[in-house]
């Protein structure tokens, strides 16, 4: 992509509605823009990263077995009645009638549908263990959204089901589930700590939130300081393998870690004082286990081995996938802008011609650009005819994790400038060792 065809609306002044960082720099960078107090347009920037970290999503789900669908927006309330949420969910549900006069709800969660898809279509225990998943908009009407993506009304999130005929079975799903959003955490260069939660509306006694260490979250954490050290890495595994799988769960939340809804201080206490630490946290996530909390009022029964009947035990899992591109931005910027890590740039490179209409650093620029897309690699080339110092500016702000400077300079001598943006470090090298390079770095992802 060209950034003189690209619409990349940036901003030079700081929105004054705008309260943290990551709500700053996506204005800014002109990755969203609001159409009402939290509701976003996704411009194009913002629209590449939301699509990177749904597919990263996508692939840790599906290489934990968990299938992929796509239920409605809209719900009819009659389901939300058999569970008994309806009333009870509260002011946070969108309520409407359609022109029957009929009573829908925009879907802020998806448990009574997925529940009522299965009790139409599964019957026996032969066809479990099954888990349902989709990443759909959902919408809840916060009473003051704020924090631009991080407290939206309208939001992306991917939300999952597990239907097991046992609760041994359903606390594997469980397991399964948290090992998964690890994997899929660390893919996206963020440390997001599974901490003991309270359910909520939704129901059950087995929760863990996942939480992004922030200075501008939204809930306080307790934690042990050797929890963000705890990393899954390139380990391969076996998600069939209750014993693995539980074994990693075990590792991950044997040490203290805990919201303040659920902080016990007696237990906090039996730390090293050292290593108490005390911070606040960003929710990316959160699983849960609540049992026939919804099977058995929705009647979702399996056939047994011995001719039984019985409502199949539950669990729903989710990942904010919206509000983790703000979670990313608060986790990596500086005063310049955001910086991305690899997994979830919006771009892979960035080229900067110092000198457009010049023969020789065009013609260098068009070779690095095709030598890129040829590794498979997307780069964003800026082709603009502005200055030097704009240039890099723009770069900065919308942090893509590598930069090529092409000028005549370095033309005369075969030389390119390689910059990473986390660290600011430049080196000089031909155009192919560039190239080389940063195709080594994203082959290794």
């Amino acid at each position: 992509m060209r950034l003189s065809r690209y619409f990349l609306p940036v901003l030079k002044e700081t929105p004054a509605e705008a309260q943290i960082a990551s709500h700053r720099l996506m204005l800014r960078a002109g990755m969203i823009k609001q159409q009402q107090a939290g509701i976003y347009s996704w411009l194009p920037l913002g629209y590449k990263v939301l699509k990177r970290i749904e597919q990263i999503v996508h692939e840790e789900q599906i290489r934990a077995g968990h299938i992929p669908l796509l239920m409605p927006t809209l719900q009819p309330a009659d389901l939300w009645r058999e569970s008994g949420r309806y009333d009870a969910y509260g002011p946070e549900m969108l309520r409407i009638k359609d022109r029957h006069d009929r009573d829908m709800l925009y879907g802020p969660t998806n448990e009574e549908m997925i529940t009522d898809i299965f009790r139409s279509h599964v019957e026996s225990y032969k066809q479990l263990p099954l888990t349902l998943y989709h990443i759909q908009w959902k919408f809840r009407d916060e009473v003051r959204p704020r924090f631009g993506v991080m407290r939206g009304r309208e939001f992306l999130m991917k939300d999952g089901y597990n239907f097991d005929l046992t609760k041994e079975d359903a606390l594997h799903a469980y397991n399964r589930h948290m090992v998964s959003y690890l994997r899929t955490y660390e893919r996206m260069g963020l440390t997001a700590i599974p901490m003991r939660a309270d359910s909520g509306p939704i129901g059950g006694d087995d929760t863990h939130e996942f939480l992004v260490l922030a200075e501008t979250g939204e809930s306080e954490v307790f934690y042990d300081a050797k929890v963000p050290e705890l990393k899954l890495g390139d380990r391969q595994v076996d998600y069939d393998n209750r014993e693995e799988v539980a074994g990693i769960c075990e590792e991950f939340t044997t040490l203290y870690a805990r919201t303040d809804e659920t902080h016990d201080e007696a237990l906090f206490n039996e730390i090293p004082e050292e290593r108490r630490q005390v911070g606040r946290g960003i929710e990316v996530g959160q699983i849960f286990y609540f049992g026939t909390k919804y099977s058995e009022p929705m009647g979702a029964t399996v056939n047994t081995p011995d001719q039984g009947k019985v409502p199949v035990h539950m669990g729903s899992h989710g990942i904010g996938v919206s509000r983790l591109v703000g979670a990313l931005i608060e986790a990596n910027h500086d005063e310049k802008g955001i910086i991305w890590p690899e997994g979830v740039t919006p771009f892979h490179v960035g080229i900067v011609n110092l000198k457009q209409g010049d023969v020789s650093c065009d013609s260098a620029c068009e070779a690095l650009y095709r030598a890129f897309a040829e590794h498979g690699l997307e780069p964003l080339y800026d082709d603009r005819e502005e200055r030097a110092g704009a240039k890099f500016a723009t770069m900065d702000l919308i942090g893509l994790p590598w930069r090529i400077t092409v000028g005549p300079r370095g033309i005369a001598a075969n030389k390119v400038e390689l910059t990473c943006r986390r660290t600011g470090e430049s080196e000089e090298m031909s155009a192919e060792a560039a190239v080389e390079k940063v195709a080594a770095i994203y082959a290794a992802l």
